[in-house]
Order: C-alpha cells, then sequence, then structure tokens
C-alpha cells in the first residue's frame, strides 16, 4: 500500500480526494490536514509516503511546505495538487524536489497514476502547466527581490523589511526598484501583483 497524506484548506474538496483516492486498491489515506503549517507535524506521526499538497493553504503554502520537507530530509515524495497554472510555481516545485505536479481538475485516474510514479521514483508534471513554464521563461528576480517582494505583499513597510533583513532603507527600496523595472510595472502594488501572477513569489 502507498500511504498518503493530503493537506487541502478545502475541507469537501480534501474529503472528495481522499474518498476517490481510498478506492484505489494500492492506495491509503493515513493524514488530513486543512494548514500548510500542520504538514510536518503529519509527515513526522504518520510518515507517509506520498503528501499531496494544495498550493495555497493558510499557515505556510504547498510550495513552501514542500520546500521545508525537503530541507528536513523528509522522506515522503511531494506532489503537488493546483488550481494555479502559475509558470513560476512548477519551476518553484521542481526546485524544491517535488516529483508530481497535477492540476485540481485532473480525472482521478490522473492523480492516482502520478502518485504512484513519484512513489516509484519517477517525476509527473501535467502537460499544460509545464508548456506555459516553458514560454514564460525563466524568473528574472533575485532571491532578495522575492524576499523582499513577499515581504511588501505582505503589508510590511520598507523600515521594518530594512530591521528584518538587516539592510538598509536605502537598499530594500534599490532591490524594490530593481524588481519593478524587471517586471516593467510602475509601483511596488502592481510589481507584487504580476510577481504573484507568474508564481514568481
Amino acid at each position: 500500500m502507498i500511504r498518503l497524506l493530503l493537506a487541502d484548506d478545502e475541507r469537501l474538496i480534501r474529503g472528495a480526494v481522499a474518498a476517490l483516492l481510498g478506492l484505489e486498491p494500492d492506495l491509503e489515506v493515513v493524514a488530513e490536514v486543512g494548514r500548510g503549517d500542520e504538514v510536518a507535524a503529519a509527515v513526522a506521526a504518520c510518515d507517509p509516503d506520498v503528501a499531496v499538497l494544495d498550493i495555497d493553504m493558510p499557515g505556510a503554502d504547498g510550495l513552501t511546505v514542500a520546500e521545508e520537507l525537503d530541507a528536513a530530509g523528509a522522506r515522503c515524495a511531494v506532489c503537488i495538487l493546483t488550481s494555479f497554472g502559475r509558470p513560476g510555481y512548477l519551476r518553484r516545485a521542481v526546485a524544491a524536489g517535488v516529483r508530481g505536479f497535477v492540476a485540481k481538475d485532473a480525472p482521478t485516474e490522473e492523480l492516482a497514476a502520478a502518485i504512484r510514479k513519484v512513489h516509484a521514483g519517477g517525476r509527473y508534471l501535467d502537460a499544460e502547466l509545464a508548456a506555459s513554464a516553458m514560454a514564460a521563461g525563466d524568473n528574472p528576480l533575485t532571491a532578495r527581490e522575492r524576499e523582499i517582494l513577499r515581504l511588501i505583499g505582505a503589508g510590511t513597510e520598507t523600515a521594518r523589511i530594512a530591521v528584518l533583513l538587516g539592510l538598509s532603507e536605502g537598499t530594500v527600496r534599490n532591490y524594490l526598484s530593481s524588481a519593478m523595472a524587471k517586471l516593467g510595472e510602475p509601483n511596488r502594488v502592481a510589481a507584487v501583483r504580476a510577481a504573484r501572477e507568474m508564481g514568481w513569489v
């Protein structure tokens, strides 16, 4: 049996996915959580073979959770299940060691096949999402620019960002100006929105 953890904040969807996967003879859902910050504890408690993570969750998004599991050396493979087809998500997921990336509107059989494949050590990438990622090109933002845009998007003021990152306010503004120029946006709000739409932050 392939032991599964499901993480999705939408209870109805999580329950439906669990029920449908439970009909597969070789798949067993051993844990369900509704928040990203609950995944690590559930993985430690239940030792799943595959963690199926939604991207958009409270507490921590699925990609952040995947990165944390990868950094912690978690044994389970990760499969991202999402309704967001943003190209940056796919690239970030692959960089975090995610082995499966499946659209939420995929048939249950496709998700089950993806789970089996990643459990066996392979990769499963939704063809349309992969094509979008290739067409969009590489993320032009540096790690520091992404970090600052994430903080701006969370409503953090420039002065607070400077303190958090150990930078001067002028340096933070310079990074922000650089990010805005790369994204072709006139202000910080538009830059955050554009970066989010591409899945780059």
